[in-house]
């Protein structure tokens, strides 16, 4: 049974965001968030009551004899709806991720494999890039650095749009890849790996970096450009002291590369932050999906069977052609729903 005292409290809440918004006072932005958060958890309120409702009633003409057929008729329709609403605002009510609704920085580098590792990192930017194509949302790469056989060192992109980190966020971890090399005339199986992280991208209220600790560097940038002779001194490398964490970026703008690297910083500084306030809830039961270890293996994708396995909640999806090119929603709906029932399982025992 969900407490009414509580579903009567966001009720109330929700209108009174209404009513200072109509009024227009206070920080219109905060009130505006909170409020486009309540609005679908008061709807799943609101359906829920009515329901409810309607079964009491229907319940009360059971002791009217003109109306009673009625009633008996309808009872056993309205109980059936009843624990699938209940479910829905069950879910509606779970403690949201305040970094849900936020931009992502996806980093990819490669892990052990070599030559092999470092491609198959540049399979895995272009699947999310094609993701978040079929998402509407924004991808911009920020820094990347490549091999010489068009694999990758290390890239860091910004994606942006709507429910970008809650669907993103479960994709940090080790990704494994077991294929025949393109450089292996044996045709012998290789497995290499891939990290990916994903972190929330910062707000300045998020996180406030002492100008002191951080250094600065401008440096010569590589690659191909030649032309521009009056940008070649444009990468910029942030290293910030206390943690050791170095950021670099080389955009054709010394300005730009500037502002993209200390939001690259921002959102790393932030990103500790979060896992260390994470651990500490964790501390004291198992970890569960999304709590973004990223030494953990989370996925193979394995090309001789056409199979992707995400270990971590058991689903093989023998289509990997289609998940290379993007097609992810049935494994992220799937984490997903793993997360929420492991979450209501949470609310059960406290």
């Amino acid at each position: 049974m969900i407490a009414q005292d509580r579903l009567r409290q966001i009720t109330e809440r929700f209108q009174y965001l209404e009513a200072l918004m109509a009024e227009g006072g206070g920080d219109i932005a905060a009130l505006g968030r909170e409020y486009a958060e309540l609005r679908p958890v008061v709807e799943e309120i609101a359906a829920y009551t009515r329901l409810r409702d309607d079964i009491a009633e229907a319940e009360t003409m059971l002791d009217d004899p003109e109306m009673r057929a009625l009633a008996e008729e309808e009872l056993p329709d309205l109980r059936a709806r009843l624990p699938d609403l209940e479910r829905a605002l069950q879910l509606a009510l779970l403690p949201k991720d305040a970094a849900d609704a936020r931009p992502a920085m996806i980093e990819i580098r490669p892990g052990t494999g070599g030559d092999e590792a470092a491609l198959f990192a540049g399979d895995l930017l272009r699947m999310y890039q094609r993701y978040a194509e079929s998402r509407g949302w924004a991808f911009q790469v920020v820094e990347l650095q490549e091999t010489e056989l068009g694999g990758i060192k290390e890239v860091v992109a910004l994606v942006k749009g709507e429910g970008v980190f809650a669907r993103l966020k479960f994709e940090s971890g080790v990704h494994r890849v077991q294929r025949v090399p393109a450089t292996e005339s044996g045709g012998r199986i290789h497995t290499s790996a891939a990290t990916v992280a994903v972190l929330p991208e910062a707000e300045d209220v998020d996180i406030q970096i002492d100008p002191g600790d951080i250094r600065i560097d401008t440096m010569r940038a590589s690659g191909a450009g030649g032309q521009h002779v009056n940008t070649t001194d444009s990468a910029v490398r942030i290293t910030h002291v206390p943690t050791g964490i170095v950021v670099t970026s080389s955009e054709k703008s010394q300005h730009q590369n500037r502002a993209i690297a200390m939001q690259v910083l921002k959102s790393r500084l932030f990103d500790m932050e979060r896992q260390r306030a994470a651990d500490a809830r964790a501390a004291d039961r198992k970890a569960q999906v999304g709590s973004g270890d990223r030494s953990e293996r989370i996925r193979t994708y394995n090309f001789p069977q056409g199979r992707m396995t995400d270990h971590r909640i058991g689903l093989t999806l023998y289509k990997l052609d289609q998940v290379m090119q993007g097609d992810l929603d049935e494994v992220i709906d799937a984490l997903i729903a793993d997360h929420q029932a492991a979450l209501l399982a949470e609310m059960g025992d406290g």
